[in-house]
């Protein structure tokens, strides 16, 4: 479909990465991945059309469609949500203008025998099939389930989009990217803006509904449910795997096993070649041996080894004093902002030592109960802090409030005390901060940058509760996986407020999710609670389980009478949506199963009992969505009859 020859990028004579060639092709789901800087976003931003590479060309054909959705972009006001979202059909709204006119054309033409008539005929024939198949009947239906996919209420549709936070607009313009279908969707950092839920019904709509997609994301979860190919940009150049990201790892390290031997062996050739030029290079009887031995070592290609961080990013929470049972204890706890009510009777209560989760819809309390437990607004009810505890806290904000003007090491210098100021520097070299980086400005770090800059501050003061606002935003695969390991080894108390599955993943032990107003325990890992979700979320299950309605009454004519059709429209409508959400269950579902027997059928897997447990629920689960589906697809065929 696009085809990408001999690509290179150089920024001020230095390269990026040279002579990249490969093809996208329908149906690609391709990961591209690489450290920080590498040039990810810079090679959507190509294929976009929107940037000229160095050299090399971007082949695109006539009819292919490219969608780009960039991690920061300018958004417009002065629309309503479902009318910004409407922006993706202006093509469909076009071609039903034209059919429109056509039709009318029609009507008032009375030269039916003519050649110019039946061509208008011909036209009208085919925009009208055209119209249908692009879905000009049923887009709104279409337009609404992106959105409340996407975490919308229906009573925002009609809110100016100037009501909502910023991340909240890129859910907007993602949804219009979706919406437009394009041949070709490339997608920089989608999950950033997103819950947990919303994730999960993007992962079904990019694996199911989408046609190629290239995305650059942090989230392993998300880029192994979704993609079956990964593009690694490495050592300048861009390496090609025809497998999906887990595996891709895996390949990965054999290939630099094999380079490195091959490095190691080619080393010992240049220094034995070297050691006989050194030895023989004044003796004349060697001198053709030694002009050969030159000519041998210049002609070596020297061998890449693809780069690896060895920096070592250590981190270690120090626990203060033993706090006591309980660190936090809430009872009826409630909090309004004027007339509207954020969440109500809220009881929970946090052990020493547990790691708990709070997960649910963006907007739905979870950082102002932080706030609550923080002492920074007011709230209704009771909220203990207990015995002796000292909390450390990561707000989700933390990186952009540091003070943009001072250096990396000027701003750990300003909150270090005692002994610890003489260890800054190998400090912040743990944290990847070595060298000239230390000396760096606040203001010109990347967002990841700041975050561990920001984490390096919590570190310094010893605590026995961590509250952890989305502290994985911004954070590449191997600093989550190194912070992940730190939070698990912490022997204090830590509440985490996070959407990365994968991170919560055998970190917590305990969900509390929020929902409509209320607060939920659920005990287990954050896949027990997700595996609740597919039975229980009005988000990813079929709402309406209704008995099919007794046939319409007629008029005399054997018509429907204009009420009922309105009804039997309505009714139709609703039918067709509860089988379009049973469907997508049901696929979430298989994939869920699909999961779980991979890992029963590893040596691990099979002797885990809780596996085979999941395994039977889910396929009940299963059987009762096809049920549904059933059901609902014969109410739907007996109304059309």
């Amino acid at each position: 479909m696009i085809s990408i020859d001999n690509l290179s990028v150089e920024f001020s004579t230095r390269p990026l990465f040279s002579d990249a060639s490969f093809v996208i092709n329908d149906k690609d789901r391709i990961a591209l991945v690489g450290k920080n800087g590498a040039g990810k976003s810079t090679l959507l931003k190509i294929i976009a059309g929107l940037q000229p590479p160095t050299r090399g060309a971007v082949s695109v054909p006539r009819e292919t469609t490219i969608a780009y959705l960039p991690q920061v972009m300018v958004l417009a006001d002065g629309r309503t949500v479902r009318e910004e979202a409407e922006e993706a059909f202006a093509s469909i709204h076009e071609l039903e203008r034209r059919v429109a006119a056509m039709n009318d054309e029609l009507a008032n033409r009375t030269d039916y025998e003519s050649e110019e008539y039946m061509q208008l005929v011909e036209r009208f024939a085919h925009e009208s099939e055209r119209f249908q198949m692009m879905g000009g009947m049923n887009y709104q239906a279409e337009l609404e389930r992106t959105l409340i996919g996407l975490g919308f209420e229906r009573t925002d549709f009609d809110r100016p989009t100037s009501e909502f936070s910023g991340g909240w607009r890129m859910r907007i313009e993602l949804a219009k990217l979706l919406l437009q279908r394009p041949d070709v969707l490339l997608l920089d950092e989608p999950t950033n803006h997103l819950d947990i839920l919303s994730i999960r019904w993007l992962e079904t709509f990019l694996s199911t509904r989408a046609n190629a997609v290239v995305l650059v994301s942090h989230d392993r979860a998300f880029i192994n449910n979704v993609t079956n190919r990964t593009l690694e940009i490495s050592c300048g150049r861009i390496y090609d795997y025809k497998v999906k990201y887990d595996e891709y790892v895996r390949l990965r390290a054999e290939r630099r096993e094999q380079q490195l031997r091959a490095y190691e062996n080619q080393q010992k050739e240049i220094a034995d070649i070297k050691a006989f030029i050194d030895r023989f290079r004044y003796q004349a009887t060697k001198a053709i041996q030694v002009q050969s031995r030159i000519k041998q070592l210049e002609r070596i290609v020297p061998i890449e080894v693809d780069e690896v961080d060895t920096s070592a990013l250590r981190l270690k929470f120090k626990c203060s004093q033993r706090s006591g049972d309980y660190p936090v204890i809430c009872e009826d706890v409630a909090k309004r902002y004027g007339d509207h009510l954020v969440f109500s009777g809220v009881n929970l209560t946090v052990k020493r030592g547990e790691k708990v989760a709070f997960v649910g819809r963006n907007g739905g309390g979870k950082t102002t109960l932080v706030k609550c437990i923080m002492g920074e607004i007011p709230f209704e009810g009771r909220l203990q802090v207990g015995h002796n505890v000292q909390i450390g806290y990561f707000a989700q904000n933390q990186a952009q409030l540091l003070d943009p003007e001072p250096t990396v090491f000027d701003t750990i210098d300003r909150v270090a005390k005692g002994d610890i100021r003489l260890r800054i520097r190998d400090i912040l070299g743990a944290f990847m901060f070595g060298g000239e980086a230390s000396d760096k400005k606040v203001k010109v770090l990347s967002g990841g940058e700041r975050t561990r800059l920001a984490m390096i501050k919590l570190l310094l003061e010893p605590v026995n509760l961590l509250i952890l606002d989305e502290p994985t935003n911004h954070l590449d695969m191997r600093s989550k996986d190194v912070l992940k390991e730190a939070i698990r080894d912490f022997d204090g108390t830590a509440i985490i407020v996070s959407h990365d599955r994968d991170f919560l993943d055998g970190l917590v032990s305990k969900v509390y999710e929020f929902e409509g107003g209320r607060v939920r325990e659920h005990l287990g890992g954050i896949y027990d609670w997700i595996a609740k979700q597919s039975s229980l979320s009005p988000d990813l299950i079929p709402v309406g389980k209704e008995e099919p309605k007794a046939p319409l009454a007629k008029e005399a004519g054997g018509k429907l009478a204009y009420s009922e059709q309105k009804a039997a429209a309505r009714q139709r409508k609703k039918l067709e949506r509860t089988v379009q959400e049973a469907e997508e269950h049901i696929a979430q579902l298989e994939a869920a199963v699909g999961i779980l027997e991979a890992q029963m059928s590893t040596p691990e897997g099979s002797a885990d009992m809780s596996l085979y447990e999941k395994h039977s629920r889910l396929k009940k689960q299963l059987t009762e969505a096809e049920a549904e589906w059933e059901q609902a697809y014969e109410a739907l065929s007996a109304l059309e009859e």
